[in-house]
């Protein structure tokens, strides 16, 4: 292996022909191994919203770190133009455009690809892209189920390619620091952490089912998911809020502070039980006459919000989640979505507490803070001078890629799917109604085949995450 590493270099290795997640279309896998001043070359899948962080970061370290941002790929060919112009402006390169995921990895001249797809895509867009010999950075969550994220460390470990998650706190310079400190018992033994997403959010609205747009590749864009007619309110951004796309804000959000919680922990494995409850709250639970509608609001995601009117929304917007660990530490998380107060010494909406024997300690950001005991000024706390103290996620993924070692990663997949698997946990046992032992050895829940059943899906073929990956 490492004669064929170092005599390889720039191209596609291997000629045998495969069939790509039972899609029925061929690619010649390869292994990549990159040298330090060879190109990398990049494709962007999904180019709506978040896409942008992925597209200004690939375009910035075109010249530092010898990237080439060559494709953009959305089953919405509306962005292409819009996004297109981005990648222009701040490289002088104007990039290919394509609707259809599996062409862009049949191209053996991309070497790894940007996932920014919608959650349900998550795993089998991985699986199709280590298959096809493509490094993969993947958003987070890492998937939309818990079996999903195991077949895609399978996947990642099988091809022997790199697989980050966008779990990026991991770059962040002083998050690290701050870790450290908890880890080096900096307030005693931690016995407990709590992660906020207190986020506000109007209603969403309804919608009646409709025709797609033109522009729109309505049934590739529902992949694995059940099939069902296309309403503006279940799609674009809006999939969030609704059970066979998404996961609410507590995998949406969630999975930054629930890693981490996790990370602070130094848990490198499955709590033994979980419990959440919520709902919707603080939205009518009647639709509205015309008249009385509240006026749309533009919001992030290029979607109107409505007030307090009734929604269509499947996901709650008020949840709690309470996880133990074997050694009966602590991990809470809690998500608002209504009008609330703040907590810890910042007032922090979205971060992180943790509690130990000496003392506790915040996380807001890039910026942390730790109180001795019941002191009410901070003994110890990140330091303005860091020079980038947010790091860069993308720039860890490179270097990993050209080293050719997982554990260069920050966020590797075995790492994200530890930290994903929690918000899916909590959704299960929100949606069960009761708490729930897990069994993380087998990953699953103990004499509970409801519960089970939501630990994976029923895909749409051919949209199917096989058993062997």
């Amino acid at each position: 292996m490492t004669k064929r590493r170092e005599f390889i270099k720039k191209s596609a290795l291997g000629s045998a022909g495969i069939v790509i997640g039972g899609m029925g279309f061929s690619s010649k896998t390869y292994s990549l191994i990159i040298g330090a001043n060879d190109r990398i070359n990049i494709a962007v899948i999904g180019i709506r919203n978040q896409s942008s962080v992925h597209i200004d970061n690939w375009c910035k370290l075109k010249d530092s770190h010898n990237v080439v941002l060559k494709i953009l790929c959305d089953t919405d060919e509306l962005l292409f133009d819009s996004r297109s112009k981005m990648v222009i402006e701040k490289t002088g390169l104007k990039p290919l455009t394509e609707w259809d995921m599996r062409k862009v990895l049949d191209d053996k001249e991309i070497h790894a690809v940007s996932i920014v797809t919608p959650n349900h895509w998550h795993a089998l867009a991985t699986i199709w892209a280590c298959q096809a010999g493509k490094h993969v950075y993947v958003e987070k969550p890492a998937s939309h189920n818990l079996r999903e994220g195991r077949k895609m460390i399978e996947a990642a470990r099988k091809s022997n390619l790199r697989v980050q998650v966008g779990l990026n706190n991991r770059s962040s310079n002083n998050v690290r620091e701050a870790i450290k400190f908890l880890h080096e018992g900096g307030i005693g033994d931690v016995y407990m952490a709590r992660a906020l997403c207190f986020k506000a959010r109007d209603s969403y609205g309804m919608a009646k089912d409709s025709e797609p747009p033109a522009t729109f590749h309505y049934d590739r864009w529902l992949g694995p998911a059940p099939y069902r007619p296309y309403n503006e309110k279940r799609s674009h951004y809006n999939w969030h809020w609704y059970w066979d796309t998404g996961n609410g804000d507590t995998g949406n959000t969630g999975p930054h502070q629930l890693d981490i919680a996790r990370w602070g922990l130094n848990k490198n494995e499955h709590p033994v039980s979980v419990y959440s409850s919520g709902g919707i709250y603080g939205l009518r639970k009647d639709e509205s006459s015309p008249d009385k509608r509240t006026p749309g609001v533009m919001v992030y995601g290029d979607v109107e919000t409505y007030g307090q009117d009734k929604t269509s929304q499947e996901t709650p917007n008020t949840q709690t989640c309470t996880f133990k660990y074997n050694d009966g530490t602590m991990l809470e998380f809690e998500t608002r979505g209504r009008y609330t107060n703040h907590e810890g010494n910042n007032g922090q909406e979205v971060g992180n507490l943790f509690y130990g024997t000496e003392g506790w300690l915040e996380i807001s950001g890039d910026t942390w803070k730790a109180f001795r005991r019941r002191e009410r000024e901070p003994f110890a706390g990140s330091k303005e001078s860091f020079n980038n103290p947010k790091g860069n996620h993308f720039t860890n993924f490179l270097d990993a890629i050209r080293a050719g070692k997982d554990e260069i990663l920050h966020c590797d997949i075995n790492e994200g799917f530890y930290s994903s698997s929690l918000p899916l946990l909590a959704n299960i046992s929100y949606r069960v109604g009761r708490s729930l032992k897990f069994m993380g050895d087998y990953e699953k829940f103990a004499n509970d085949p409801e519960a089970n059943t939501l630990l994976t899906r029923v895909y749409r073929k051919p949209y199917v995450i096989p058993d062997e990956v």
